[in-house]
């Protein structure tokens, strides 16, 4: 069985948020890169893992069907908030880089 997986509209702000930053942080020629290789590095761990095992990560707060995925990238790497919202539909509702203090 698969899950159909989508970004909510915050969760798409928050990639947004997250590119910026990294174009703004941007220092060499390499450093433009980043952003684009961080945002298919988030969508690809997103689509690959949550569309077939969502129940496997870890849970948030008292519900058992929000959770989060880590997401490496570098050196550290991002978390995205999903839930499961029926049994065959996932939505992400935030993403952070694991450093950020919690989601925006």
């Amino acid at each position: 069985m698969t899950f159909d997986v989508s970004f909510s509209y915050a969760a798409e702000n928050d990639l947004l948020r997250l590119y910026d930053y990294l174009l703004e942080a941007a220092e060499t020629l390499d450093d433009l890169r980043r952003p684009e290789m961080a945002m298919t590095a988030i969508r690809a761990a997103v689509f690959s893992h949550l569309s077939v095992t969502p129940f496997s990560f870890r849970k948030t707060g008292r519900s058992s069907t929000r959770r989060e995925l880590i997401i490496p990238f570098g050196s550290t790497g991002y978390v995205a908030l999903y839930e499961i919202a029926d049994p065959s539909r996932v939505v992400v509702l935030a993403v952070r880089h694991q450093r950020e203090q919690d989601y925006q």
